[in-house]
């Protein structure tokens, strides 16, 4: 007997306009040796959302576009998924904003889902499970960051990292006929004691702000922030993801039946070409079957692997029938990963 499978039919994506280099950072800090790390990071540069452009902006331009590439209308969406870190407001739910700012029935449902670069995955997931217990049947998934709002200026070790983006994806109900499926399995994994080494202190109910949260402190590499921008404990995370992310896709293949071989793409989040080196290094994967798009645009958190699909898609890396393994990984700690058989 058929079910409904959810099946990732399309994606496309949008960039804020302004761009920010090496070159612009160098102005603001010329002693810092920035071509040196543009080498390491491998990012040449990185998109920033103007003031009052949030993600909202972004995930609508990004929908917009899926909506003109023809794979689906406005009309035929029954429900929206927004992961972002960055809403527009604590309240209304930002899902609701695009929901009319679409053009999106009202029979829709909507909602956002707070998670960084594991969100794309648990989007999918989300999907998944609307669409085969026949609550939904298109589902549009959007991703968007703005973290460039969430960094201090003289905060060296971020700035060079992150730059803000969206992706719109849509999974849509399909016919399960027994063989291999479309979409899936997933693994997911969290650790909360990981919370605070990538963190914005100060802003929410725990901590809200005040003039003693908004103090600029400078720490022992130079790097200033105060309790209301974003922290980065950088060897903490580097050494989080090389312990989880080898068995994240151990985990993921033993639960799949495959072997590493007969995948043809993998496409992990995208936080800096070192760290990825280290883990294609440690899987042991040949660099054309581990892909990276990171020279363009950063880290764009939420939004990276749906950005590198659609990047692969456009030069030929990724084609129809490819079994492609997404990993994702970071703030939460959060991590997932799963299987997608590209349409």
């Amino acid at each position: 007997m058929s079910r409904p499978a959810a099946i990732l039919r399309a994606i496309e994506f949008h960039l804020p306009e302004k761009v920010e280099t090496g070159a612009d950072l160098i102005r603001e800090f010329p002693e810092w040796p920035v071509s040196r790390i543009e080498e390491k990071t491998g990012i040449a540069r990185r998109h920033i959302a103007a003031p009052g452009e949030c993600a909202s902006d972004l995930a609508a331009e990004a929908a917009r576009k899926l909506f003109a590439s023809g794979a689906c209308t406005p009309a035929e969406i029954d429900f929206v998924l927004l992961c972002t870190q960055t809403p527009d407001y604590l309240l209304p739910t930002t899902a609701c904003v695009l929901q009319d700012r679409l053009g999106i029935p009202t029979s829709a449902g909507a909602l956002d889902f707070n998670l960084g670069s594991s969100g794309f995955v648990y989007g999918l997931a989300l999907a998944q499970g609307l669409i085969e217990m026949g609550a939904a049947r298109n589902i549009l998934l959007l991703t968007a960051d703005t973290y460039s709002k969430l960094l201090h200026a003289a905060d060296k070790s971020v700035r060079t990292i992150f730059g803000d983006g969206a992706a719109a994806a849509l999974i849509s109900a399909g016919i399960e006929t027994g063989g291999e499926p479309r979409l899936g399995p997933f693994v997911f994994g969290t650790d909360g004691t990981g919370s605070i080494n990538l963190i914005v202190p100060a802003g929410g109910m725990r901590e809200p702000r005040s003039a003693a949260s908004a103090v600029p402190v400078i720490d022992s590499s130079g790097n200033v922030r105060t309790r209301e921008t974003l922290f980065m404990d950088g060897g903490e995370i580097f050494a989080f993801t090389l312990s989880k992310v080898p068995l994240l896709v151990k985990q993921l293949l033993e639960k799949s039946g495959k072997t590493a071989e007969q995948i043809d793409l993998f496409v992990p989040h995208q936080p800096n070409r070192y760290m990825l080196e280290a883990i294609r290094k440690q899987l042991r994967i040949a660099p054309e079957r581990f892909y990276v798009y990171l020279s363009d645009c950063g880290n764009t958190v939420s939004a990276t692997i749906p950005i590198a699909l659609k990047a692969a898609q456009q030069d030929g890396t990724l084609q129809s029938g490819h079994l492609v393994m997404l990993v994702g990984f970071g703030v939460g700690y959060s991590w997932a990963a799963t299987l997608v058989r590209w349409p």
